[in-house]
């Protein structure tokens, strides 16, 4: 490990905790219908939509109709996507002449980036034709990224209000998700990574003749646009296959660490709305701060691990850390933080290989992924996440101590803590019984 290593680390950190305030509150200010620097703009094109939906601001919803018309709606998502690559030989934009995706990869996929899994089983480039990609795959970044908000944002409102018969209105939250923090903030993005060098095109790819006179088809594409979402949404499917170890996916140190910080800002800034909407900041930080323990005891084995090395390869008289599967132009430091950053938040970029780290530093995205996405997690998954665990620690505590276990002015009795449990156990059962 070295001082220069700890210096990026720590850097990072401070610029996430620096943005989670000022994006917790515009968010706030977002969920809570107030008035924005994008109101003027966004505001006459948000009231279209509803009229178009055939619902109002002022319609909220019960939990059950709540969780329906997500349902519904990624239905229709997952359905739209499976279409596109079935039919995306005889559709435009395909420059390449890809031929249409089969049946079983289809469904992979459309299942995948529908629950915001991201989970590639194709090479981007050589598979998924520029329609596909920017009309299926971006769009469900976005929209995937944006049922989890709304479904965090809902949770929060249940926490803040004395009932769950009005948890607000899914169609107003997913489009306020989209137009008021996607949207404006990967326009940003996109022109950022565009101007360090990530192609954004429809043309064809580009044959180049190599210095030993060879032909070689280089893939562009709209790569910037999709990047830009698939970080901040924390969906991790890349457009290339190599995903961010790529450099047109990852042109440089400044776009690697551009990306770290869009996979935490909306998960971390999350915590802070939770402070804001129940009229506490305090439990935000403090959930922001378990999140943050975790998260660098992570980093710091992580990075001790690879840095180190394997003690049979020193025996063999070679020095240095692990750096095989690494990407030399960032280092250990940087692929160890990159891969606990995204397994913590259920990302999926990678810009190492994770099957590449030493025992014990693969053991640390290994323990990410089974903790059920509660270090930050993906955008909204890691705040109702981790707010599972706080309802069973809170009745644990009670029981102890002897009292009626509270959270929030709100008594934790057994129905919460079946709901709860059950929520906390679907994933290591689904592990097991598929194991």
């Amino acid at each position: 490990m070295t001082l220069n290593g700890w210096i990026q680390i720590l850097v990072y950190c401070g610029i996430v905790v620096l943005l989670v305030k000022p994006l917790g509150g515009y968010m706030h200010r977002v969920f809570n219908g107030d008035r924005t620097l994008l109101s003027p703009v966004l505001r006459p094109l948000e009231r279209g939509l509803y009229r178009i939906c055939g619902t109002s601001e002022r319609e909220e919803q019960h939990w059950t109709t709540y969780a329906v018309a997500l349902l519904l709606f990624n239905l229709a998502g997952f359905l739209v996507l499976y279409a596109l690559q079935r039919l995306q030989g005889s559709l435009p934009y395909n420059p390449a002449g890809m031929t249409a995706v089969e049946p079983g990869l289809a469904f992979n996929t459309a299942a995948s980036f529908m629950t915001n899994t991201n989970w590639q089983n194709y090479g981007g480039e050589s598979t998924m034709s520029y329609l596909v990609q920017m009309a299926g795959l971006t769009v469900q970044n976005f929209v995937s990224a944006a049922t989890g908000i709304a479904i965090a944002i809902a949770l929060i409102r249940g926490f803040a209000r004395a009932s769950g018969k009005s948890i607000g209105n899914f169609w107003v939250d997913m489009t306020r998700s989209t137009l008021y923090l996607l949207l404006p903030f990967c326009i940003v993005l996109t022109l950022v990574y565009v101007w360090l060098g990530m192609p954004q095109t429809l043309g064809a790819y580009v044959n180049a003749t190599t210095l030993e006179g060879a032909q070689q088809t280089i893939a562009v594409g709209p790569v910037a646009s999709q990047v830009a979402i698939k970080m901040l949404g924390t969906n991790g499917g890349g457009f290339f296959n190599a995903n961010a170890a790529h450099p047109f996916e990852n042109p440089d140190a400044i776009s690697n660490l551009i990306q770290m910080v869009s996979i935490f800002a909306i998960g971390a800034a999350l915590t802070n709305v939770f402070g804001r909407m129940i009229g506490n900041q305090r439990q935000g930080w403090a959930i922001l701060s378990a999140m943050g323990v975790m998260f660098i005891a992570g980093v710091a084995i992580c990075y001790w691990a690879e840095a180190a090395g394997n003690p049979l390869v020193h025996a063999l008289g070679i020095d240095g850390g692990n750096m095989e599967g690494k990407e030399s132009r960032f280092g250990i430091a940087l692929s160890a933080l990159f891969a606990v950053i995204t397994t913590a938040a259920s990302c999926g970029a990678v810009n190492a290989m994770h099957g590449s780290f030493t025992a014990l530093g693969g053991m640390i995205p290994i323990i990410n992924m089974q903790l059920g996405e509660v270090i930050v997690g993906g955008v909204g998954a890691g705040l109702y996440g981790i707010l599972m665990y706080i309802v069973v620690a809170v009745f644990v505590a009670g029981l102890m101590v002897g009292r009626t276990p509270e959270y929030l002015g709100k008594k934790i009795e057994a129905k919460e803590v079946k709901m709860a449990m059950l929520a906390i156990l679907c994933l290591p059962l689904a592990m097991l019984i598929l194991s």
